[in-house]
């Protein structure tokens, strides 16, 4: 029943979908505002199917109905609550599930939000567009990735479960959702973008309707890919956070160019420059999810993140090459529209720094994805199986993000169109002398490495930037008030007056901190493997660890081998840790499970790489990291510079009123932040 129940609605989405781009195809030839509600209503129709089959594969997932091959393969008796529901994007046919039911949601939300101006052609083709990439994934469930299945023959007792690195930690049940979130959030403005070069209204009003989605998009993304690091580093055991996996990497690229159009949108609002720019950041990035979704989901790569082979690889380069093809042809057809009508000034001026940093983001991204592609092209051509390692990555990456580190440090400080030397003096001065004294102390103190040293700098050049540009802005609040108003509430004026500028700001705090923790624990972390036996000890880089025993504790889940061993600095006792093996039924090996110790100066990170041999020695890998911490403080700080940057101000909404779908945004406000008045 469950398989009938859950095909039917799959069956539903699709139907309701490509009815929906029939009306509203017909509504927007015909201008036909009855026909565009009507094709508009469609759109909740279709959130209903796929809530109807996620929740029909969660009762077949929680109650055990064996009977669906996805609920045999992916669930079993044994596997706890948490991961039985987060069995739903276990593996490829549930993802798939899991990508129509958030592409629902957003179309949802997008037809809510403008159903009273559905005669817009704007937002009748950015409909229109969402319900063609709808289709696409529904076809997919209907078709090569159906996750409703049934078995034939008889239907096993038990299943065999989750993959054992799934269910040996809960983020695996909030890791995927986030990167679903980001990922299929950047639907919305690229449906945008192609109405946009459709309509042929190809100036700035169409920004007003991908600011905030990309924002939340990206949001979500950063969460997921932190998230993952974090995943990584808790699991898998090796002592790091990102290795320049495959799977990784297509989590990144989307981001690199997304983050490029958030940076470039802000240059066409102001000046109405980099037109072409952004839309094609935004036909990039939605082109970058769909290949990283091939990367995941189609078994071309091994990694420890992707699911097995399938069939969808070739329906995922279609579409992926359908998308490339519609989006550069429309640029290109509306070439002659996309002039800009300002050009930049002075190369030493805002414009042209957040120019420079869409070449640098873009440079990134090519480097990432040459290194991704690669090998995956030379075995198509040549059927020689090669592999890009972490060297190339890091060799070609790391002066790109030293750029893209002075970018951010230096590019809003700078006045749009043209700085002169008393200005770039005044905003730029004291950082960069913050930054020289950061870099000797730390040279003093013992810091080695260029690379880490100019990390370090610019880093304090961009936080006290940050800081020199909250504090002037505070002030010059403060004095303009009468009667004078406290620190605080100039503070929470300034912030809640300019949400955009300083959520941007908070962002760039975070980028710092993320910034720190990598060139600290990549540069200065240490890695050893010492073999002990029971009151045995061994010191790491100050660290004496001593294994005190070893306890066996089993579950109908799994069998997990656990060694305690104290860790002392000083003569004082830091911690004491458990790192572990987990044997899961089934399982061809042991899943590790490391310990953590952490600080904000440094994570005492140990593994069991073997259980007590038989003279009751066991070896363990001990790693001390510094600063890991910071990185996974600093992706919080950049999802919540980027939550406040997107929330709405309703106060602004009501001053200005309803605006037109499509009308430019208000002219910014002047560049006065630093000059001393009120932000």
């Amino acid at each position: 029943m469950k398989s009938q129940l859950g095909s039917l609605a799959v069956a539903a989405g699709f139907a309701a979908s490509v009815v929906g781009i029939a009306v509203l195809g017909v509504g927007l030839r015909r201008r036909d505002t009855r026909l565009l509600r009507l094709g508009g209503r469609f759109v909740p129709i279709v959130l209903v199917a796929a809530l109807a089959a996620a929740g029909v594969m969660e009762w077949a997932l929680v109650t055990h109905d064996f009977s669906l091959r996805y609920v045999a393969e992916n669930g079993s008796r044994t596997t706890p609550l948490l991961y039985t529901v987060a069995g739903l994007w276990a593996a490829l046919e549930g993802s798939i599930l899991l990508w129509g039911l958030i592409l629902s949601v957003h179309l949802t939300l997008l037809w809510a939000k403008h159903r009273r101006r559905i005669d817009d052609p704007l937002v009748g083709w950015a409909m229109l567009v969402g319900l063609a990439v709808a289709v696409f994934f529904f076809g997919l469930m209907l078709g090569p990735a159906n996750p409703f299945h049934s078995l034939h023959g008889a239907v096993p007792a038990d299943g065999r479960g989750p993959n054992p690195l799934l269910q040996n930690h809960p983020l695996m049940a909030v890791h995927p959702p986030m990167l679903y979130l980001g990922y299929v959030g950047f639907t919305v403005p690229f449906a945008f973008a192609i109405a946009a070069l459709v309509t042929g209204r190809v100036g700035e009003g169409w920004l007003a309707e991908t600011r905030r989605t990309t924002l939340l998009a990206w949001g979500f993304l950063t969460a997921g890919i932190v998230l993952g690091a974090w995943w990584s580093y808790e699991v898998l055991g090796w002592g790091g956070y990102f290795a320049w996996d495959p799977v990784e990497n297509a989590s990144l690229l989307p981001w690199l160019t997304a983050t490029a159009f958030l940076h470039s949108l802000m240059v066409q609002e102001r000046r109405g420059m980099l037109r072409v720019w952004n839309l094609s950041l935004l036909v990039a990035t939605f082109s970058l999810t769909i290949l990283g979704t091939f990367l995941t989901r189609s078994g071309v790569v091994a990694s420890v993140h992707a699911f097995t082979r399938s069939s969808i690889g070739p329906a995922l380069l279609g579409f992926l090459a359908v998308v490339s093809v519609v989006g550069v042809g429309l640029i290109a057809w509306r070439a002659d529209r996309l002039a800009s009508p300002s050009q930049i000034s002075s190369p030493v001026s805002r414009d042209a720094a957040f120019l420079a940093n869409n070449v640098v983001f873009g440079g990134l991204a090519f480097v990432v994805l040459l290194g991704t592609t690669f090998p995956l092209l030379a075995e198509a051509i040549t059927g020689d199986q090669l592999s890009v390692g972490e060297p190339y990555f890091e060799r070609m990456s790391a002066p790109l993000g030293i750029a893209l580190l002075f970018l951010m440090a230096v590019a809003p400080n700078l006045p749009w169109r043209a700085a002169g030397r008393d200005v770039l003096r005044r905003r730029l001065a004291r950082p960069a002398w913050f930054a020289a004294g950061t870099m000797l102390v730390l040279a003093l103190a013992g810091a080695t490495g260029v690379a880490q040293l100019a990390a370090f700098g610019l880093a304090a050049f961009a936080l006290a930037a940050v800081v020199t540009q909250i504090t002037t802005a505070v002030r010059a609040r403060r004095h303009a008030s009468v009667p004078r108003m406290g620190v605080v509430r100039a503070a929470v004026r300034t912030f809640t007056g300019n949400r955009r500028l300083y959520g941007g700001l908070v962002v760039h705090v975070g980028v710092v901190l993320v910034a720190v923790a990598l060139a600290a624990s990549q540069g200065y972390s240490t890695k050893r493997e010492v073999s002990l036996a029971r009151g045995e000890s061994a010191t790491v880089r100050g660290y004496r660890v001593t294994y005190l025993g070893t306890t066996a504790r089993r579950t109908p889940q799994k069998t997990r081998i656990a060694a305690t061993i104290d860790v002392h600095r000083g003569g004082a006792r830091v911690a004491t840790l458990r790192p572990a093996l987990s044997i899961f039924p089934g399982a061809t090996s042991a899943i590790g499970t490391p310990s953590v110790h952490t600080s904000p100066v440094r994570d005492v990170y140990l593994t069991l790489v073997s259980s007590p041999n038989e003279a009751g020695r066991i070896t363990v890998g001990v790693f001390v990291n510094p600063m890991v911490m910071w990185l996974w403080l600093g992706g919080a700080v950049m999802v919540g510079g980027a939550v406040f940057a997107a929330w709405p101000d309703r106060r602004r909404a009501r001053t200005r009123g309803p605006a037109a779908v499509g009308t430019p945004p208000a002219p910014a406000a002047p560049d006065r932040v630093l000059e001393g008045a009120p932000a």
